[in-house]
């Protein structure tokens, strides 16, 4: 399968990011590794999207410290980005709305039509074949864009014209997203996407909490499973399958969950927030093998979870 013809992906992740950890970005780089080798995918893009203060849960720092520890973490990404939309917003959003507005956005700034999970003419994503081994890397680390294969050069120019139509918001000056009431004039098409998609990038956790009564509308579940479909990537030994068959839903819609393979055996994925956040209140040396340096020294210099708050 030609790159051309192959179905875009953007992976989006929800999340406390309370803080933002290595494992959640192994969990981008996982899937999208485990995405290029099925053969039929192309991620040209990550975006992580921390929940809106109201949440509520004990213990959440405000989203002007989880949006800067996030965008210090990404910094030297070339295709993960953090977008504040949800945390700008009057109140909290759940996760089946966020996904709604990026593919509303994405919509109109590329003027691409995106793929809905369970068109016929779009693969199974669930059915992946066996990792096909590859001789030329999809990505290079170059400096240069324009030595970029087309993947990394495509979201730099939807990333370029986000930029050129979003507001800044006061107290966080480097942040820019689309204000969905902003002038979008003509939409611009990109001729290198045939089907784009928005998956949302999640860990077995939160595919576990499908299965929690009360927890989740059953029409939210039926759009983000059924319309956009997930990628899960286990954690410390999850038992995907299981989980899967516990939830009506699930069952249901089993066909467009893609469980990254491999995933739960790597250090990364017993990783959590929880975890760093007792290790910065114990003074554990290990909170360097969980979190970015640079977020370890944001966490220090703000004073962030040194007293034990839930």
């Amino acid at each position: 399968m030609t790159e051309s013809a192959k179905t875009h992906v953007i992976l989006l992740s929800c999340g406390s990011f309370n803080p933002i950890t290595k494992g959640h970005i192994h969990m981008f780089e996982k899937a999208r590794e485990f995405l290029h080798q099925s053969g039929r995918y192309i991620v040209i893009g990550g975006i992580i999207s921390p929940v809106h203060d109201s949440y509520g849960k004990p213990g959440l720092v405000s989203s002007r410290h989880r949006l800067t520890m996030c965008q210090l973490a990404v910094q030297s990404s070339d295709w993960i980005r953090v977008d504040p939309w949800e945390c700008y917003q009057d109140t909290w959003q759940t996760t089946c709305s966020v996904l709604e507005h990026h593919r509303d956005l994405m919509k109109r700034v590329t003027g691409c039509i995106l793929s809905n999970i369970n068109s016929s003419s779009s693969p199974v994503i669930g059915q992946l074949s066996q990792p096909q081994t590859q001789t030329t890397p999809i990505y290079h680390n170059h400096d240069n864009m324009n030595h970029k294969p087309t993947a990394i050069k495509l979201w730099g120019k939807i990333s370029e014209n986000l930029g050129k139509i979003c507001c800044v918001r006061p107290h966080i000056d480097h942040f820019t997203f689309v204000d969905e009431n902003a002038n979008l004039g003509t939409a611009i098409r990109y001729e290198e996407i045939v089907k784009l998609r928005i998956l949302l990038l999640c860990g077995s956790d939160l595919l576990e909490s499908f299965s929690i009564p009360g927890l989740w509308k059953d029409s939210d579940m039926e759009v983000i499973v059924g319309d956009f479909g997930i990628v899960v990537v286990p954690r410390d030994g999850a038992d995907t399958e299981r989980i899967m068959n516990h939830s009506p839903v699930l069952r249901k819609y089993k066909d467009n969950i893609i469980v990254v393979k491999d995933a739960g055996s790597h250090p990364m994925s017993v990783v959590s927030s929880t975890k760093s956040r007792l290790a910065l209140q114990h003074g554990d040396g290990h909170v360097v093998d969980y979190l970015y340096q640079p977020v370890i020294d944001y966490i220090l210099q703000s004073q962030l979870y040194i007293k034990a708050s839930g």
